[in-house]
């Protein structure tokens, strides 16, 4: 063992982001600005569908690195 046991990584609060991101209306409850004719409420939730996706391949590929070299 290397001393280390356990314990979190501290790339999971990405996760956090795009979870809190995508979970409090209030922030993004308006229509402007509108692109390409679409309200901000719904391009935003949109943006973050791909946004989340790059983000937690991020997390998975950066943890799992992390645990094969353990």
């Amino acid at each position: 063992l290397q001393g280390r046991r356990g314990g979190g990584s501290w790339w999971y609060l990405l996760l956090v982001v795009q979870f809190v991101a995508a979970l409090w209306p209030p922030f993004y409850n308006k229509a402007e600005p509108a692109l390409a004719g679409m309200p901000f409420f719904y391009w935003y939730q949109l943006a973050w569908v791909i946004i989340g996706a790059v983000l937690t391949a991020i997390v998975y590929f950066v943890t799992e690195a992390e645990a094969r070299n353990r």
